[in-house]
């Protein structure tokens, strides 16, 4: 028998990646009640201890999954290096405004720049893959733009962060989709390309007597420390749903992460205004045309498949 040199994922290999990608967003979703318990210690503070810590516990890692052979490997490519820079720097810049929307009591915002991210999926499917807009996802478009615009209007204020959150994040998936190294290799050599910079910032705070770390309390230690594996583990899971799921499913996850940022946001008792209401029914109300549409043109791919392996099944095909 003749081992997959490539193509499309194995069944096994989607719904592991159906799996892994649903894990990941569930922790997402409930990653606010972690940052909470730090959220006195300033944003790129926090980032560079996600980046020093999950080092470490990366390494650990692909040691129990014995990936150091690949790692080694994509860094022997340059092109490779290249775009996991690329992806490195994606990821740092969604975590500083996520944690900064999370410690400044913006849980709302950045929830709403995980649910405007299908839509911007679609986007990076039109710019990039040449991908035409059925009549379906051009009037989901419409309704999401028409949303940012109510409650940019009603607020006064452009949510800025919800649009950074979703560009990178949506970018960071491309670039990690289409960039040929596994989930936990590729999610090393990231870690690995910031740690100098991540490292060098926390040692320029301690040397001026700053520093949350071992300075804040033993709470405070823990739960920093505890960024490595909080930081590795949904990545390395969206990195391996990355790599064996399509665009458009990845977008249809995505639901979960900013649902529960939602509900926590109300939860911590951010105003939700009528702006907010309006903004977020229009929202969902894209998201679920995007979704019927998802599930219609899988329907028909399912249908064609399934009519070509007959076909080629069938006996006057010799």
């Amino acid at each position: 028998m003749k081992a997959r040199t490539g193509g499309a994922p194995s069944s096994e290999g989607v719904r592991a990646g159906l799996l892994a990608g649903i894990a990941a967003y569930a922790i997402w979703g409930l990653f606010p009640l972690y940052l909470k318990q730090i959220e006195t210690v300033p944003a790129l503070e926090v980032v560079a201890h996600r980046i020093v810590w999950s080092l470490p516990f990366g390494a650990l890692v692909l040691t129990v999954l014995k990936q150091w052979r690949e790692v080694t490997a994509a860094f022997a490519r340059p092109h490779v290096v290249a775009r996991l820079a690329l992806a490195a720097t994606l990821i740092a810049v969604n975590w500083l405004v996520y944690v900064w929307c999370v410690a400044n009591d913006r849980v709302l915002q950045a929830s709403l720049g995980y649910y405007i991210n299908p839509l911007i999926f679609i986007a990076t499917g039109v710019v990039v893959l040449r991908e035409n807009l059925n009549r379906l996802q051009i009037a989901a478009v419409i309704l999401a733009a028409i949303g940012v615009l109510v409650l940019t209007i009603g607020a006064g204020v452009f949510p800025w962060p919800s649009f950074v959150l979703a560009l990178s994040f949506t970018t960071y998936g491309y670039v990690r989709k289409t960039t040929p190294v596994g989930a936990m290799p590729g999610l090393f050599i990231e870690v690995a390309l910031l740690a100098p910079l991540a490292a060098g910032y926390l040692l320029f705070l301690w040397s001026g007597g700053g520093g949350a770390f071992a300075s804040e309390g033993t709470t405070i230690d823990l739960f920093l420390a505890a960024a490595g594996p909080a930081t590795v583990i949904p990545l390395a899971l969206f990195a391996l749903a990355a790599r064996r799921l399509r665009l458009s499913t990845l977008g249809f996850l995505q639901y979960i992460g900013p649902t529960g940022q939602l509900l926590l946001g109300l939860y911590y008792g951010e105003e939700f205004t009528a702006a907010h209401g309006v903004c977020f029914a229009l929202i969902w109300s894209a998201l679920a045309l995007i979704s019927f549409d998802a599930v219609q043109r899988n329907r028909h791919e399912t249908r064609e498949a399934a009519i070509i392996q007959s076909a080629a099944a069938s006996p006057n095909n010799s």
